[in-house]
C-alpha cells in the first residue's frame, strides 16, 4: 500500500538517469506510466551532474531563503505577544479586548490580499516581490516599537498584514514548483517549522531584549520591535539581489539542468503553463472544484489552534506564576519540541510517500494537549505538558496538510490560486483565535480550550473528507479510458483535472 518505496532507477546506456520512474498510481501520485517513460526518455540528467547533486544544489539555493525570510516575517507577526509582557498594554492605555483588536486588524488585509499578492508574485517574480514585502514589513515593525497610542498600534498591525500576506502562501508555491511530490514534505515541513523556531527565538531574544527597558527612555516592549524590525530591513535589502525565482528563471542552472529539473517536475505533476498569465476565468474554475474547499477547511481548523498558542501561549504561562524574564524563556522549549516533531513526521511521511496519516495522527496529539488544558487546573508540570502536546501536534500537521494539497495542484495557474486561496481562507480562523482567550476567561481560559478543540475536529473530518475525495477520484480514473484524445495544449490547460494525473493520498 502507502508503504511501498518505488523501484530504484536504472542508469542508462550512457550512463545518464532518467527523468522520473511511474510512482504508486493509487497513494504516490504521478502521472500515468506513460507519460512518466516518454518523459523520462526525452529529457536525461546531464552528464556533468546526477540527480541527487542537482537536488542538493536546488536545496541550498531555495530553502534557507525561505525559511529566512518566513522566520523573520512570523517573527514581526507574533512578537507582540512577548512584547505584552513587557508593558505595552500600559504604556499605551490599552483596556478590555483592545490588545485582542489589534491581533485581529492584522487579518484583514492578510486574508484579502492573498490570492492578488500570488498574482503578483508571478508576474513579478518571487526575487522583487517577496523582497519588497519583506523589506515593507520590516519598516513597518519599526513603526510598531514608536507608536503613541491605541490607533498608532491598529495603522501598524493593519500594514503589517498587508506586507506580510504574501509570505506564506508564495514561499509554498515557489517550493512547490522546484520540487516532485514524494521530495516535498522535507522541505515544506523544514519551511513552516520556521515558525516553531521563531516562537523559540522570539522567546530568547524577547527575554534578552526586555532587559533593556527603559534604555534611552524606550520601554523594553519598544526594543523588541524595533530591533526585530531593522533585523528584517536588511535582509530584505540583501534579497533583492540574491532571493531565488522559479527554475525557468535561475541562472545558476544551466540550460540543460533547467531542462531537466522541467523535464522531471512535468513527469510528476504534468505541463505547468508557467508563460501563460492567471486570468479571472482560472479563479473561477479553482474555486469550483470541491477539494479546493476541503483544502481551505482542513486549514481553517489548525490556524484557530496554531494563532491561540502563538498569540497566548506567554498569556497562559504566565497564570502559571512566572515573572516577565522567566515566561519568555519558558515559552522556548514547546516550540523547540514542535520544530523536532514536525521533521521527524515529515522524513518519515516522504519516506512513506504517504500523507493522510501524518496529519491526522499529530491532530490527535494536539486534541490531547487541549483537553489536559481544559480538566487540569492545578498541577502546572501536567499543564506545561500539555503545552509540549499543542504545539507539536498543531505545526507538525499545518505543513502535512499544506504540502498535501499544495502538491495535488497541478500546473501554475491552479496552484498559485489553490494556495492563496487555503492559506487566504484559513486564516479567517486567525481572527477567530484573536478573540478566543480574552482577560475575562483568565486564568482557566475553558472557553478557547473548548474553541481551539472544536475548530482542530472540523481540520480532521476535512482531511477524512479530502482524503476520500482523492482516492475516489484515483479510482476512477483508474478504471477510465487512459487515452482520450487531449492535446498537450489542453492537458497543460487542465493541470491535476488532466485524466493521467493522479493524486498522492
Amino acid at each position: 500500500m502507502f508503504g511501498r518505496k518505488p523501484a530504484p532507477v536504472e542508469k542508462a546506456p550512457d550512463g545518464s538517469y532518467p527523468t522520473t520512474h511511474p510512482g504508486n498510481l493509487e497513494t504516490g501520485g504521478g502521472l500515468s506510466s506513460s507519460s512518466d517513460i516518454s518523459l523520462s526518455t526525452a529529457v536525461p540528467c546531464p552528464p556533468h551532474t546526477t540527480e541527487r547533486r542537482l537536488k542538493s544544489r536546488i536545496d541550498a539555493h531555495i530553502v534557507p531563503y525561505l525559511c529566512i525570510l518566513y522566520l523573520l516575517a512570523f517573527l514581526d507577526r507574533v512578537n507582540i505577544a512577548n512584547a505584552r509582557s513587557f508593558g505595552l498594554e500600559a504604556e499605551l492605555g490599552l483596556q478590555r479586548v483592545e490588545f485582542n483588536t489589534a491581533l485581529t486588524i492584522f487579518f484583514v488585509p492578510y486574508i484579502i490580499l492573498e490570492i492578488p499578492s500570488n498574482i503578483f508574485l508571478k508576474r513579478f517574480s518571487p526575487r522583487i516581490w517577496l523582497s519588497i514585502c519583506c523589506l515593507g514589513f520590516g519598516i513597518v515593525s519599526i513603526a510598531q516599537g514608536l507608536v503613541q497610542n491605541y490607533a498608532g498600534l491598529l495603522t501598524t498591525r493593519f500594514f503589517l498584514g498587508v506586507f506580510e500576506c504574501g509570505m506564506f502562501p508564495g514561499c509554498f508555491y515557489l517550493l512547490g514548483m522546484w520540487y516532485k511530490r514524494e521530495e516535498a514534505q522535507k522541505r515544506f515541513s523544514l519551511f513552516f517549522s520556521s515558525t516553531s523556531l521563531a516562537g523559540a527565538f522570539g522567546g530568547l531574544l524577547a527575554s534578552a531584549i526586555g532587559k533593556m527597558d527603559y534604555m534611552r527612555g524606550y520601554r523594553g516592549w519598544r526594543w523588541i520591535f524595533i530591533l526585530e524590525g531593522v533585523v528584517t530591513v536588511l535582509f530584505g535589502i540583501l534579497f533583492l539581489f540574491t532571493f531565488p525565482s522559479f527554475p525557468e528563471e535561475a541562472t545558476w542552472l544551466t540550460e540543460d539542468e533547467r531542462a531537466y529539473v522541467k523535464a522531471r517536475l512535468e513527469a510528476d505533476q504534468g505541463k505547468n503553463a508557467a508563460e501563460r498569465k492567471i486570468t479571472f476565468k482560472d479563479v473561477k474554475s479553482v474555486l469550483s472544484d470541491v477539494k479546493v474547499w476541503l483544502g481551505g477547511l482542513m486549514y481553517f481548523g489548525l490556524i484557530v489552534p496554531a494563532y491561540g498558542y502563538a498569540y497566548f501561549s506567554t498569556t497562559i504561562i504566565t497564570t502559571y506564576k512566572f515573572n516577565a524574564i522567566e515566561t519568555q524563556l519558558r515559552s522556548v522549549p514547546p516550540w523547540a519540541g514542535a520544530f523536532v516533531l514536525a521533521m521527524v513526521v515529515a522524513v518519515v511521511s516522504d519516506w512513506m510517500r504517504h500523507r493522510f496519516l501524518f496529519a491526522i495522527l499529530p491532530i490527535m496529539l494536539s486534541i490531547a494537549g487541549f483537553g489536559i488544558l481544559f480538566n487540569v487546573h492545578d498541577n502546572v508540570d501536567v499543564m506545561y505538558m500539555a503545552l509540549f502536546f499543542i504545539a507539536a501536534g498543531t505545526y507538525s500537521a499545518m505543513p502535512v496538510i499544506v504540502c498535501w494539497f499544495n502538491m495535488n495542484l497541478g500546473g501554475h495557474h491552479r496552484r498559485a490560486i489553490g494556495t492563496a486561496w487555503q492559506i487566504g481562507f484559513g486564516n479567517i480562523g486567525g481572527i477567530i483565535s484573536t478573540y478566543s482567550f480574552l482577560p475575562d476567561d483568565a486564568p482557566l481560559y475553558r472557553k478557547g480550550y473548548a474553541i481551539c478543540v472544536s475548530f482542530i475536529c472540523l481540520s480532521a473530518v476535512s482531511c477524512i473528507a479530502y482524503a476520500y475525495t482523492l482516492w475516489k477520484e484515483n479510482r476512477r480514473r483508474s478504471k477510465a479510458v487512459h487515452d482520450v484524445g487531449l492535446t498537450e495544449y489542453e492537458k497543460t490547460e487542465l493541470g491535476d483535472l488532466n485524466p493521467e494525473f493522479r493524486y498522492m493520498l
